[in-house]
C-alpha cells in the first residue's frame, strides 16, 4: 500500500512536470530556437557555475561552526531564539530579502554610511558577484546550520559519554564524532544550496546589475517572457539540469551515507562546549551569524515600522490576500510533506531486500532523483506550460489556486525531503525490527512510535514548506488576478506603483508571518536542549 501510494506520488510529479514541458513545445509549432550555445550563453553558463559554486562553499564553511556551536551550547538564554532566526530567512521573499541587504550593504546603506563617516572614500557595492554571493549566503547559510545541527543532534548520547570518558578533546571529538556525521549530510545540503544559487532568479535580477552578471535561469525567463521562444527556453532548462545533475551525481560519490549509530535513547549531554575557550569561539560565530541574518531583518523592521500599519491591517486587500496567502500555503505544505513522507517510505521499503531487483533500485533511484532534480524545472516554465494547456477550458483564473499550491509543493518538496530523510532513516534503523518483531503496524505504531519520534522533524518540514509558499512570488505572478491576490503579489503591486511605503510596511507583516511558523515549526526544541545541557 505504502509503495503504491509513493509510486503514484512519483507519477503525480512526472505527470505534472512533464504536460507543462509538452504544452510549451507544442505551442511553437516548429519554431526555430536558434542557436543554443552562442557567446551569451557560454558567458551566462560561466557565471551561473562560478556563482553557485562559491555561494555553495561560503554557506557550508560558515555553518558549519555555526551548528557545531549551537550544538555544544545547547542551554544558554534565548537560544530557541537563535534557532527560529536561523529558518526565518527561509520564508522570506527574495524581494523582501534583497531590500534588507541594500539597506545594509547599499550604497546608502548603514556600512557605507559608517564608512564613508570614516572618511573611507571607496563605498561598497551590493551589485554584481558580490551582492549576490551575500544574499545567497543570506538565504543559505542558516538552511544549512539547521540541517547539519539536526544531523549533530540525532548522534546517540552513548558517543558523547565515551568520548568524555576517553578525554576527548575538541578537535578529536569534531573528527571522530561530529565530522562523519556531517560528511554524510554535505552531498545532500551542497546539492540543494547548489541548486538553488543556480536557479536564483529574483535576487540575481534585483543585485546582479546588469547583464554581465546574468543566470541560465535569467535567459530562461527572457525567453519566455519577453520573445515567447518555448523551444530555446526547454534548451536552456535541459542544459541547467544537466549541469546540476552531473554535480549532484558526482557529490553522490565523494561521501558515504550519514553512520546510524544504536542507541538506548538516553537524554544527550555534552561534555565538549564546557571549556573557556570552546564557549568563546562559540560566541564568537553565533555573534557573526546573528549579525549577518539579523541586521538586514533589523532593517527591514525598521523601514516597516515607518509605515502606516494600522491602516494597511485594516485594508480588505490586505484581508484578502492573508487569507488567499494562507489558504494556498496549508494546503501546499500538506500536499509536499504528505507525498514526500510516502516516497521516503516506498524508496525503503524497495532497498529493504538485502538483493533488491533492479526494478526496485531503479524505482528508488528515481524517487531520490525527483526530489532534486524537481527544483532544476523552473516555477515559469511550470506556469507557463499550464496556463497554456487550461487556456482552452475557459478562464484560468478558475484553476489558478489549485496550480500555484501544486507548484509551491513542487518546490517545497526538496527541502522537506532534506529535512524528513535522514529523520525517518535513523527512526527505522532503531525501531524498525524492533517493532517488526514484537508484531507492531498500522495506527498503533504510527501512533506509538513513529509519531513521537518523527514530531519534530515533520513540523519542522510542514513549517518550511509553509513559509516557501507564503514567500512565492514567481508562480502566483503569472495566474494573479483581482481574485487571486497572496501577500507577495500585494507587496510587489505596491512596489511597481512607488508606494514604498505601504510595500516596507508589508514586508514587515509578511516577516512577522514568517517568524510564527518558525516559532511552530522550532516548537519543542527547548526542552531538548536542557536535557542536553552539559
Amino acid at each position: 500500500m505504502t509503495t503504491a501510494a509513493g509510486a503514484l506520488s512519483l507519477g503525480g510529479i512526472l505527470l505534472f512536470v512533464g504536460l507543462a514541458a509538452i504544452a510549451l513545445l507544442a505551442q511553437s509549432r516548429g519554431g526555430n530556437a536558434g542557436p543554443l550555445f552562442d557567446a551569451y550563453l557560454w558567458r551566462v553558463t560561466r557565471f551561473t557555475l562560478l556563482q553557485a559554486s562559491l555561494s555553495t562553499l561560503i554557506s557550508i564553511l560558515f555553518a558549519i561552526p555555526v551548528a557545531r556551536a549551537l550544538a555544544r551550547q545547547a542551554s544558554f538564554p534565548g537560544r530557541i531564539w537563535v534557532l527560529r532566526l536561523m529558518a526565518l530567512p527561509l520564508g522570506l521573499p527574495a524581494l523582501v530579502a534583497a531590500l534588507g541587504l541594500i539597506e545594509v550593504w547599499g550604497r546608502q546603506g548603514l556600512l557605507n554610511t559608517a564608512l564613508a563617516a570614516a572618511g573611507l572614500a571607496q563605498p561598497i557595492s551590493v551589485y554584481g558577484l558580490f551582492g549576490i554571493l551575500t544574499a545567497h549566503v543570506f538565504f543559505n547559510m542558516p538552511l544549512a546550520a539547521r540541517l547539519m545541527l539536526a544531523g549533530i543532534e540525532r548522534i546517540p548520547a552513548e558517543y558523547w559519554r565515551t568520548s568524555a570518558n576517553l578525554g576527548m578533546g575538541p578537535l578529536a571529538t569534531f573528527r571522530f564524532i561530529e565530522w562523519p556525521t556531517i560528511r554524510g549530510l554535505l552531498p545532500g545540503i551542497a546539492g540543494l544550496i547548489f541548486m538553488l544559487c543556480a536557479t536564483s532568479f529574483t535576487l540575481v535580477l534585483t543585485l546582479g546589475g546588469g547583464p554581465a552578471a546574468s543566470t541560465i535561469e535569467v535567459a530562461i525567463y527572457q525567453a519566455l517572457r519577453f520573445d515567447f521562444d518555448p523551444p530555446r527556453a526547454i534548451a536552456l532548462s535541459g542544459l541547467q539540469v544537466a549541469l546540476t545533475g552531473a554535480l549532484l551525481i558526482l557529490l553522490k560519490f565523494v561521501a558515504p551515507p550519514p553512520e546510524e549509530g544504536e542507541t538506548t535513547g538516553r537524554a544527550i549531554r555534552r561534555f565538549d562546549g564546557a571549556s573557556g575557550l570552546s564557549r568563546l569561539f562559540d560566541r564568537i560565530w553565533l555573534a557573526l551569524a546573528i549579525a549577518f541574518v539579523g541586521v538586514p531583518l533589523a532593517a527591514i523592521a525598521y523601514s516597516g515600522a515607518k509605515a502606516d500599519l494600522l491602516r494597511l491591517v485594516r485594508e480588505p486587500a490586505f484581508h484578502h490576500a492573508l487569507a488567499m496567502s494562507t489558504m494556498i500555503a496549508l494546503l501546499s505544505a500538506t500536499v509536499s510533506v504528505v507525498m514526500t513522507a510516502l516516497m521516503i517510505r516506498a524508496e525503503r521499503l524497495a532497498l529493504a531486500p538485502r538483493r533488491p531487483r533492479t526494478a526496485a533500485r531503479l524505482f528508488a533511484g528515481a524517487i531520490d532523483a525527483s526530489t532534486s532534480f524537481i527544483l532544476l524545472v523552473p516555477p515559469v516554465v511550470l506556469g507557463a506550460g499550464w496556463f497554456l494547456l487550461l487556456r482552452p477550458l475557459g478562464d484560468v483564473a478558475r484553476f489558478a489556486p489549485a496550480v500555484v499550491i501544486a507548484i509551491n509543493a513542487l518546490m517545497a518538496l526538496p527541502f522537506v525531503y532534506r529535512v524528513l530523510a535522514p529523520a525517518m532513516a535513523t527512526h527505522a534503523v532503531r525501531t524498525e525490527r524492533l517493532a517488526a518483531s514484537l508484531g507492531i503496524g498500522g495506527f498503533h505504531r504510527l501512533r506509538w512510535i513513529d509519531w513521537p519520534a518523527l514530531r519534530r522533524p515533520l513540523l519542522m518540514a510542514f513549517s518550511f514548506a509553509m513559509a516557501l509558499s507564503l514567500g512565492d512570488l514567481g508562480a502566483v505572478a503569472l495566474f494573479g488576478s483581482e481574485e487571486m491576490v497572496t501577500l507577495p503579489f500585494l507587496l510587489y503591486s505596491r512596489m511597481a506603483s512607488y508606494r514604498t511605503a505601504d510595500a516596507a510596511g508589508l514586508a514587515l507583516m509578511l516577516g512577522l508571518v514568517c517568524l510564527i511558523l518558525t516559532v511552530l515549526g522550532t516548537a519543542g526544541e527547548e526542552k531538548p536542549s536542557e536535557g542536553r545541557s552539559a
